[in-house]
């Protein structure tokens, strides 16, 4: 099954990335996130947020914790799922979303999957979900 929704990011708060010892080219950052969905995924997020990146040239990977609240087509509870995607100036490439297994609780219970996001030209950002429930 796939269920499509849009969602708005509420909150970006940075927190402070302890100090390592190895430097690269890019800094490493952490944030904690909350989204609110709409559609066929309703409800919100919190999400832990890393990324390495560099804005001036818009370049870097991200990985992302969520924990979901919500509905999903009509089931509501919760789960987690997490996502990366890589940007090299233009687009984003090698993306993935999975659901985390044995994650979801209520009728989410033993929900299983895969999905993606994309950002439209007007700044919309859109989720889906292909996902099974046990």
């Amino acid at each position: 099954m796939r269920a499509t929704g849009t969602f708005d990011v509420v909150d970006f708060t940075p927190a402070p990335v302890p100090a390592t010892e190895i430097k690269t080219g890019l800094p490493v950052g952490f944030a904690t996130m909350r989204k609110s969905f709409t559609g066929e995924i309703e409800g919100r997020s919190e999400t832990l947020f890393t990324a390495a990146f560099d804005p001036a040239s818009n370049t870097g990977t991200y990985v992302a914790m969520e924990s979901f609240e919500g509905g999903i087509a009509g089931h509501v509870g919760t789960f987690n799922f997490v996502h990366s995607a890589t940007t090299t100036g233009g687009g984003r490439e090698a993306e993935f979303l999975v659901v985390v297994p044995g994650s979801g609780t209520g009728a989410l219970t033993g929900i299983r999957g895969t999905g993606g996001l994309m950002i439209d030209e007007d700044g919309t950002h859109r989720i889906w979900f292909d996902y099974e429930l046990a």
